[in-house]
């Protein structure tokens, strides 16, 4: 039996591919050949299409993925008050492949404000229908993971202290303002706690002069701080992602180096995690996962590539997590978006939707 209320049995993680009228619209507007009125006009109907198309495919949510961005943190992130992107040295690094060089700094104060995506989000939720319309954002540990002290104006903030107290208050304002906007189910994207799962990520931490446990503890009470007084009717998410570009990824181990600290303290309602491959790890950490409290959205439909699962397949996986946490905790997801930046993963449309149609005739069965 499927459940009505966020987050469903059938979830998404948030981002599609981009269709070829966006690619071409982008280009022309880059060229300065059409107006951003006709590039928006453009996007509303790319965005109607891909939200029938998840109605069509069965699922009770749908979200506008994310086709008006071109990264899934940038252009958030370009939106604040007190925060500047600027052009970095060299990309960030996949298995293989490097990211365009793009960063960000803060600037000034932190704050959230008027932000463009609010009226993003009102599109979507004006087009949604009977379907619960969710808002993808970057968490705010990932505001300040990748560049930590050297990209924060030590004028501005001469104490981390007080940058961590603006940071959650920032996304704070921001829960707020979209739920005023009509948002009932928000996601935090946060790729840092999978660093953290990481051998090779966490030497790095330690190697810039910082521990990676004691970061954990920052993120997990910034988290928090933002979550305090959340209205009790909106559903907010943190989906861990290990590094999706391409159909490539950055971090490699199981959730077991942070699963204590995240599952076990930090009080958002759902854990969206990949579990697509062998570099996830087990399913043991789930049993930090507090009884009863917060629902798992296990992505073990991956997202890297056009083959379609077995379907025995998935259901055996989620009979394995359920000797961690109750079934009635769990739900399915893709293991994260298929189009993470602009480029998108390799896989066809089509094969795409027929992974989300999977995705939603597994949960029938299921539950």
């Amino acid at each position: 039996m499927q459940n009505q209320h966020a987050p469903f049995r059938a979830d998404v993680v948030g981002s599609f591919l981009r269709p070829e009228a966006i690619k071409r619209a982008r280009q022309q507007f880059a060229r300065g050949e059409i107006s951003a009125q006709r590039l928006r006009s453009v996007e509303d109907e790319a965005i109607r299409h891909v939200v029938e198309q998840q109605c069509a495919c069965g699922l009770h949510i749908v979200t506008d993925g994310e086709l008006r961005r071109a990264w899934w943190h940038f252009d958030f992130f370009d939106g604040l008050q007190g925060v500047e992107r600027y052009d970095a040295q060299k990309g960030i690094q996949f298995n293989g492949v490097q990211t365009k060089a793009h960063g960000v700094r803060v600037i000034g104060k932190l704050g959230f404000g008027d932000h463009p995506m609010l009226e993003d989000f009102r599109y979507l939720k004006s087009i949604s229908g009977d379907a619960t319309a969710k808002m993808t954002i970057p968490s705010p540990s990932v505001l300040h993971f990748r560049g930590g002290r050297k990209d924060i104006d030590a004028t501005v903030y001469p104490n981390l202290d007080e940058y961590f107290d603006d940071l959650a208050l920032t996304w704070r304002e921001a829960i707020h303002a979209f739920y005023a906007a009509g948002c009932r189910y928000l996601q935090l994207d946060d790729t840092v706690w999978a660093y953290l799962c990481s051998d090779a990520q966490r030497q790095q931490i330690l190697e810039r002069g910082e521990d990676p446990d004691t970061l954990a503890r920052i993120y997990a009470g910034v988290i928090n701080k933002a979550l305090e007084n959340k209205p009790a009717d909106l559903t907010i998410g943190l989906h861990v992602c290990r590094g999706n570009f391409r159909s490539t990824w950055i971090s490699e181990g199981g959730y077991e180096p942070v699963a204590e600290i995240l599952f076990g303290s930090v009080n958002v309602d759902a854990f969206y995690l990949e579990y697509d491959n062998d570099r996830s790890g087990d399913f043991a950490p789930l049993r930090f996962v507090r009884p009863g409290h917060q629902q798992l959205v296990l992505g073990l439909v991956t997202t890297k590539n056009g083959q379609l699962e077995n379907p025995q397949g998935i259901k055996d996986r989620l009979q394995e997590a359920a000797q961690y946490v109750a079934k009635d905790q769990i739900c399915l997801s893709p293991q994260c978006g298929f189009a993470s930046t602009e480029e998108g993963n390799t896989l066809t449309e089509t094969q795409q939707w027929d992974k989300i149609k999977l995705i939603a005739e597994i949960a029938g069965q299921v539950w």
